[in-house]
């Protein structure tokens, strides 16, 4: 049997992106392609996995950067096995582990004074008095020591 082929547009419209989305990962070393006899773009039906990875990982704030490095340990010449991608899952699985951890900080404690300097939550007075915490560093200084804490409780975020 033989592999099947897939043009541009199948895969765009499959995928749900923009041919020039297709044209930008290939550029970006995501995702790879060759040429027909006729000059146009063919891929392998794997490119469809990859591609989804990369929608689901982006859309959790996983960078491009992040995803690449995460795909070079894939194989290049065959397609991936449910192992390949095990081990591709499992190196997610801290920096995961750690945004998941602050988008739940993040939830917990947005209501009240994170600690950056406005001084407009009627709990800044008590926990962060004159904007006293401006001397710790900038930004939400509560939120950002909050994930240090997580950090120290296995919840690292790699960033």
């Amino acid at each position: 049997m033989t592999e099947a082929i897939l043009s541009v547009g199948v895969v765009a419209k499959r995928c749900g992106v923009k041919i020039s989305t297709l044209h930008f990962y290939e550029k970006q070393g995501l995702i790879r392609s060759w040429r027909n006899a006729g000059n146009q773009r063919r891929y392998k039906p794997e490119v469809l996995r990859r591609i989804s990875v990369i929608k689901a990982a982006q859309r959790v704030g996983v960078s491009l950067e992040e995803i690449k490095q995460a795909f070079q340990s894939l194989p290049e010449s065959r397609t991936p096995t449910v192992a390949d991608w095990q081990q591709l899952s499992k190196n997610w699985q801290r920096l995961l582990d750690g945004r998941i951890a602050y988008l739940q900080t993040l939830r917990d404690n947005l209501t009240g004074c994170i600690g950056c300097g406005c001084l407009s939550m009627s709990s800044c007075p008590l926990h962060n008095p004159d904007d006293t915490l401006g001397t710790s560093g900038s930004g939400p200084v509560i939120l950002e020591q909050a994930e240090q804490d997580a950090a120290v409780y296995g919840l690292e975020k790699n960033r």
